[in-house]
């Protein structure tokens, strides 16, 4: 059968096995088909073609060398190329290929080369980097392809893959955690600015989004996860969207109660009402003085405190106040 031939024959077909089948399987095949469709043995019209059939696929794919060369032409024609003779618009000289081609189509390089047209389904010029891959290996391919080239596997084009991630740290000053802040950061070189969110704690991760690693193939860039550390201050703190400090009165301002004076985490001055009777960890609030854009308060922990170092006259007159309570000391006492 001539090579040119074999475009229009599947010879896997034929013998019912894959592709990719052993010459075990092949042989085993073409032995079950001819022992049912052997002259000998089926007289029929159809057995006969059919046994006929069956020898011609054996025949080439038994052998390696046909074998390979069956696949590349199979696979070339079924890329959707026609080859014509003569020149004529959209010709492509071949006469470097005259050895190839001609061993798989019959002709010859003739005098002045042989000259073969390509057009394809989908009209216009054809793709020569297509073309070779049809044939299992690239131009300028070298030993192991079925004619003597590279054999090179076709590859699709990779998937898009989205960048990795990024992790950095920032440390902020209490009241840039409170307030919100712009920080500037920079990756690969290159500087940008974010805005942390007003509220942010101590440990807390914020995302950044396309500031990771660059994608491949086209994908999206990773994300940046940016820590957050937060510096204590001595005098502030922060719980949940409440902003808490300490209010140090006297034992006097706790017990007749009064408006105590103090400044807030800007600077500026915020008045609380100390209720009579006040005792340490009381707590008074200012509504709406927590975190901005958050519903907050600013709480005052109060903090009785007394002299270090009192004199007699203070000594003597926190026995006349205690002595004044009445039973009040006493039941501290059972308390404890």
């Amino acid at each position: 059968m001539a090579e040119n031939e074999w475009l229009s024959k599947d010879f896997y077909k034929v013998l019912g096995v894959s592709k990719d089948a052993s010459e075990a399987d092949i042989t085993k095949a073409y032995r079950k088909l001819a022992r049912k469709y052997h002259p000998d043995l089926n007289k029929t019209k159809e057995a006969e073609e059919k046994f006929k059939d069956i020898s011609e696929a054996y025949d080439v794919l038994s052998n390696k060398d046909q074998r390979q060369k069956y696949d590349a032409i199979r696979q070339f024609g079924m890329g959707g190329a026609r080859f014509a003779g003569g020149s004529g618009q959209g010709g492509f000289d071949a006469s470097g290929f005259s050895d190839i081609f001609g061993s798989m189509f019959g002709g010859g390089s003739g005098n002045g080369g042989t000259r073969i047209r390509f057009s394809t389904s989908g009209g216009g010029q054809p793709n020569m980097d297509d073309i070779f891959s049809m044939f299992g290996g690239g131009a300028g391919a070298g030993a192991g392809s079925p004619f003597g080239g590279a054999r090179s596997e076709y590859q699709e084009t990779p998937r898009p893959q989205q960048g990795a991630d990024r992790k950095s740290k920032i440390t902020l000053t209490f009241r840039q955690a409170v307030k919100g802040a712009t920080v500037s950061l920079r990756v690969d070189g290159k500087q940008f600015k974010t805005h942390v969110p007003a509220g942010v704690e101590d440990g807390q991760k914020i995302r950044i989004p396309g500031k990771g690693k660059p994608g491949l193939y086209g994908g999206k860039p990773g994300d940046m996860y940016l820590t957050v550390h937060v510096k204590a201050d001595p005098k502030f703190s922060l719980r949940g969207h409440d902003i808490v400090m300490d209010l140090p009165i006297s034992v006097g301002q706790a017990v007749c109660g009064g408006k105590i004076s103090a400044t807030d985490i800007d600077g500026n001055d915020v008045t609380f009402k100390v209720p009579a009777g006040s005792s340490s960890g009381t707590e008074i609030r200012l509504s709406g003085h927590g975190v901005p854009g958050h519903d907050g308060d600013l709480v005052a922990r109060v903090q009785i405190q007394v002299p270090s170092k009192p004199g007699l006259g203070i000594k003597h007159a926190a026995k006349e106040f205690d002595s004044a309570t009445g039973d009040f000391v006493d039941k501290l006492a059972e308390g404890r």
